[in-house]
């Protein structure tokens, strides 16, 4: 239902005078006011904001940051898809580089420039009404469907990572990919070069990881003929070899900090210089990287420069896990029996019913690569034509660990749209089926479609 309320604001600042003034330039807008953190939180509760502006100096420590920035994180904890805009007279590139690393959407300098803080607040509005369109649309197909040129999937959660895609695509900057081993971050790489304007030029992969450290260097920067005992003549790297195109940096975080610098330089400045070379030779290829290990802890560790990932992080994309897809494993199952079942075993047509009942209670630590080697290994196995539990070696009941709740409401809801999407993968989109899984009437199930706007 369309709706005529004006758009919400919150506006997190101790500053009474600055506070007002704040709510005299927005008057198109609900402006909405709190001078703390729990003021902050109840409001942010209460009405549900779009768009949150954040001062970083909030009492009890209003010269410094600390009380600022565990605001911004509780915000973002409860309510992810908030829109934070951080201001902070305080070492403003510093903790401008921090609050974007914590996950604010953009920040803005004190003294404040009213018609610059506009723009920014405008666009954070625009933003957000895409991403909840987005959101809405992309619900409203429980059915499989292919993404990215290779993806299945039927959950909101990878329709969001699909739309990261095609916005971050076009423009050229570095991305880094973030998730769990096994989630297809090479395939969305792909995507990216391939949605690109270097979509003609090469697409070259290394995982660093599978390299040696003595071999990673020549592998990424070439060398030349005698540079070392068995050198016989000049290769190029696979950064030369992706000039035009995207290199795809695989596990980045394996990457030896010696070896880090010098990839540095080549983001800074476009050149490399082969091992045991001095000629310094211009490339033009698009960094996409990968890994599925924390990075902020190996930048506390010291074991990954911050230097180097605000280079490699121009844009990040996080990869949700299949266990984070609710209905998406019954719908990759049976994709992959369709896709092997032809050639490694035609006798087996399908999954009996505890079959369904284990992919689905299964957490899937392997994520989609896991349950396609289990896929394929009991199309091998299975003695009849429905592949059981037992032919998948998974056992029955257990299940993916529920998120946080936030409140009541928001646990009763997820809830809901899970056990419904999770009823029509199992159901092939049939509502009749759908609604006898959930122990409901078919038009109960219709209403519930369409208040969570679902559909078959």
């Amino acid at each position: 239902m369309a709706s005529t309320a004006k758009p919400i604001l919150l506006v997190v600042e101790d500053d009474a005078g600055l506070a007002r003034q704040l709510r005299w330039a927005y008057e198109d807008h609900e402006v909405v006011v709190a001078g703390d953190r729990a003021a902050a939180i109840e409001a942010l509760r209460l009405h549900e904001p779009a768009v949150v502006t954040l001062d970083l100096g909030l009492p009890p420590d209003p010269d410094g940051t600390t009380e600022g920035f565990a605001t911004l994180a509780e915000i973002l904890k409860i309510a992810p898809e908030t829109k934070v805009v951080v201001a902070s007279g305080h070492g403003e590139r510093e903790s401008a580089l921090r609050s974007i690393a914590e996950g604010a959407w953009d920040f803005y300098q004190k003294p404040i420039d009213l018609d610059s803080l506009r723009h920014i607040v405008a666009r954070a509005f625009h933003v957000h009404r895409l991403e909840t369109e987005h959101g809405r649309l992309a619900r409203r197909a429980p059915e499989s469907r292919e993404i990215l040129g290779g993806l299945i999937t039927g959950a909101p959660e990878m329709m969001a990572v699909a739309r990261m895609v095609e916005r971050v695509a076009p423009a050229d900057v570095a991305v880094m990919l973030l998730g769990a081993s096994g989630t297809g971050k090479e395939l969305i790489a792909r995507a990216l070069h391939d949605a690109s304007p270097r979509g003609g030029g090469p697409f070259v992969a290394i995982n660093c990881a599978a390299i040696p450290e003595t071999l990673l260097e020549s592998e990424l920067f070439g060398h030349e003929k005698g540079a070392f005992t068995g050198a016989v003549r000049t290769t190029p790297g696979k950064i030369e070899g992706a000039a035009g195109g995207t290199l795809f940096l695989d596990e980045v975080g394996d990457i030896p900090l010696a070896l880090q610098v010098k990839l540095l330089r080549f983001l800074q400045e476009r050149v490399i210089e082969r091992l045991g070379g001095r000629e310094a030779i211009r490339v033009d290829t698009r960094i996409i990287c990968a890994t599925h290990q924390d990075i902020d802890a190996m930048m506390r560790a010291d074991r990954f420069r911050e230097d180097l990932y605000y280079r490699l992080a121009e844009m990040v994309i996080r990869i949700p896990t299949l266990a984070e897809r609710p209905g998406d494993a019954t719908l990759l199952a049976r994709h992959f029996l369709k896709q092997h079942g032809p050639q490694l075993n035609p006798h087996v047509t399908g999954f009996a019913p505890d079959a369904i009942d284990a992919i689905e209670a299964w957490g899937w630590p392997g994520n989609v690569r896991e349950l396609e080697n289990r896929v394929k290994r009991a199309v091998l196995m299975a003695d009849n034509k429905l592949i059981g539990a037992r032919d998948l070696d998974l056992p029955g009941g257990g299940g993916a660990a529920e998120g946080v709740v936030v409140n009541l409401k928001a646990a009763r809801e997820r809830a809901d749209q899970q056990a419904i999407r999770h009823a029509l993968a199992r159901s092939e989109g049939n509502i009749s089926s759908a609604a006898r899984l959930l122990g409901i009437s078919r038009p109960t199930l219709y209403d519930l479609m369409k208040n969570y706007d679902l559909s078959a």
